[in-house]
Formats: C-alpha cells, structure tokens, sequence
C-alpha cells in the first residue's frame, strides 16, 4: 500500500512545476509548464536516487512511473505540448491524436470542463484501475504485502 501510494505521489511530480505560474515563468519557456519536468531526462533523474541505492527495480518503476505523466499529457487537446526531449530541445510534443481533454488548472477543475475531463478519464482508465484493485490469490496478495 505505501508503494503504491508512493508511487501515485511520483507520477504526479511533474506537475509540480505549475510553481512556474506563481514565479512568472511563461508557459513556453523551458522550466515553464509541461517543460524540462515532462521529459524523458527528468524522468531519469528521478530514477537517480534508487538507483544510487542499487535499487534497480524501484529505479526502473521510478522512471516509467514518472515518465508516464508527460506521456499521457501529450495525448491532451490543449496547452502546448510537452517537451519529452528536454535539454536536447526545447521544442514541445504532442501524440498524433488527443484523445483526453486538457485539465483546467486549479479551481478551474471545480467547473463543468473540469467536470468533463474527471468523466473521459475516469472512462478512459477505468480498465487499468479495474485491474489494479482486481482481487487477487490469497497466496500472491501475501507475497505483495511482505514485498511493500
């Protein structure tokens, strides 16, 4: 459980530069917005720590788990891209196709957009959190609970 809540916390890292705003940062500016933190190198940077610790798995679900965030900011119908190959360039990206409407930012969230993008996602992930929280043998949830 405290992985998983972990690891909930980290994929949600990038976004601490939405700090950007309060400093005045533009949004297009590299440490603006959907910037160096939505790239591939961040992602690794963050796999650093445990791998330090020669942790090699927990580094391996660190950079997935982080670099999981900018992947699926690009499949949003707004803002400006991500830039996923930060500090080689500082242009931004999108998937061919966005699927998920953009979030709106802060208690823009407590708005029907908001409203709306809560319903695509909750939709559009709905498998993957059906999975996650699927039952499993009583025999591989103890190997899960001695492991976290």
């Amino acid at each position: 459980m405290k992985a998983m809540l972990a690891f909930s916390a980290l994929s949600m890292l990038p976004d601490a530069d939405v700090i950007a705003f309060v400093l005045r940062i533009p949004y297009e500016a590299p440490f603006g917005h959907r910037g160096a933190t939505h790239s591939i190198a961040f992602a690794a940077l963050c796999a650093v720590v445990p791998l330090v610790l020669r942790q090699w798995r927990a580094a391996a679900l660190v950079f997935v788990v982080v670099l999981s965030h900018p992947l699926l900011d690009m499949l949003t119908d707004g803002g400006l891209g991500c830039a996923i190959f930060f500090p080689v360039s500082s242009e931004r990206f999108f998937w061919p196709v966005q699927p998920i409407p953009v979030a709106p930012i802060g208690a823009g969230m407590l708005s029907r957009r908001g409203l709306l993008v809560i319903v695509v996602e909750l939709v559009a992930f709905a498998p993957v959190l059906l999975f996650s929280l699927w039952p499993r043998s009583p025999v591989v949830a103890e190997q899960l609970r001695k492991r976290g």
